[in-house]
């Protein structure tokens, strides 16, 4: 028996008595899909390493005529 603890609700429960697994029952995993699909909860995103960023890009002035 190995005992888990809901990601949703908190709750111990056996991992092998349970098809919603890590979740202990199918209410629980579809509050957390719900939870991914309304933006409340996603993975973190890092920016990317560009590398530095080029000088900016000076136009001359134009001469008058």
């Amino acid at each position: 028996m190995t005992v888990l603890r809901c990601p949703t609700c908190q709750r111990q429960f056996d991992s092998q008595r349970s098809d919603a697994r890590p979740f202990c029952s199918d209410r629980c995993r579809l509050i957390d899909l719900g939870r991914w699909l309304g933006e409340e909860i996603g993975v973190p995103l890092e920016p990317e390493d560009r590398g530095p960023e080029p000088p900016p890009r000076v136009t001359p002035p134009r001469p008058d005529s």
